[in-house]
């Protein structure tokens, strides 16, 4: 990095994103003490489509690319250095002159119930009301049990805490990541094990990006990469792909490795309604990890994800979103 340059990096404005963002520049002053200086480094907070647009849910309006298309714009015209997002709301294509990286440790990938009660999941009653704006959350818990009522809940992770405390729904769920990184881990009743409900794509890990063109950058977030994470990383996403897969499809997928030099992929497709599931497991060498997220995410399809993804497509409400482009929780 040059001694003079002054880094722009450049955020949505939640306060999970400020807080994620506040974590790589500290990780950055750590690794590069010269940043350490109060002006070396700058905020730029960028309101996004996805911020704007709160009335619908992201499988109506785009995708989860409805939380990056500002940003990259912002990286294109060189109005900043490089962007803090989640992982999980990264869309499966970038703009050709965009680098992504996974940076840091992986916090906590799981999900977490969120009730009135402190209950588990177990403890609520068949015909409860659980509040999500996430079809792959909606999928499985109707597959654990289809008496569930899954209601549809956007905002911040602060908005849908007080819209839980106003009982409008006797539970929610949320990322453990989210509730870590803004130290309100005391809030949840319950982690969901992965068995009951497999992640997001992406979740829990910490992404950047940067114009492939801006040398300097680069070799700064290759230094925050954490080879482990990035492995898990472009394994799922690789998966991803092959699902073709965003937040406008109920897919869960999560890679763990075990120390020894590999990878644990599980893959799921289910539909909304939770009536069908196609789940797959597979381990492979963590230095090839797409070749395992390929090969995840064809037995998925062929296994009768294909059929499954085919009816969902079919059966989805066409909508233009303001934004031909494209929660964060």
């Amino acid at each position: 990095m040059s001694e003079n340059r002054k880094l722009r990096v450049g955020t949505r404005g939640s306060p999970l994103a400020l807080a994620q963002t506040q974590l790589v520049i500290n990780a950055i002053k750590n690794t590069l003490p010269k940043n350490a200086e109060d002006n070396a480094i700058q905020t730029v907070v960028i309101k996004t489509s996805g911020d704007r647009i709160t009335n619908n849910l992201l499988s109506d309006v785009g995708g989860k690319g409805l939380f990056t298309k500002e940003l990259d714009e912002a990286l294109t015209k060189n109005e900043i250095d490089l962007a803090i997002h989640s992982m999980k709301d990264i869309p499966t294509y970038l703009p050709e002159n965009i680098n992504l990286y996974a940076i840091m440790e992986r916090e906590d990938p799981r999900d977490v119930l969120i009730t009135i009660n402190n209950y588990g999941l177990g403890d609520l009653a068949e015909a409860s009301i659980i509040a999500t704006s996430s079809l792959r959350r909606k999928s499985q818990l109707l597959n654990r049990n289809p008496k569930f009522k899954v209601v549809p809940l956007r905002g911040n992770i602060d908005t849908r805490l007080q819209k839980l405390e106003s009982k409008d729904f006797e539970a929610t769920i949320l990322a453990y990541a989210g509730l870590s990184r803004l130290k309100k881990e005391q809030l949840l009743s319950h982690v969901l094990d992965t068995e009951t409900m497999l992640p997001a794509v992406g979740q829990g890990i910490l992404a950047a990006t940067c114009r492939k063109s801006d040398m300097e950058i680069n070799e700064l977030l290759d230094l925050l990469v954490e080879p482990t994470v990035a492995a898990a990383a472009a394994a799922e996403r690789e998966m991803l792909g092959v699902l073709g897969g965003s937040c406008r499809t109920p897919i869960a997928g999560l890679a763990i490795p075990d120390g020894r030099g590999n990878l644990e992929l599980t893959g799921l497709v289910g539909s909304p309604d939770g009536q069908k599931a196609c789940k797959k497991i597979k381990s492979g060498t963590i230095d090839n990890p797409r070749d395992l997220g390929r090969s995840v995410g064809e037995e998925i399809l062929s296994a009768g994800g294909a059929e499954i993804l085919r009816l969902f497509n079919q059966q989805r409400p066409i909508f233009i979103p303001p934004h031909p482009e494209g929660d964060n929780d």
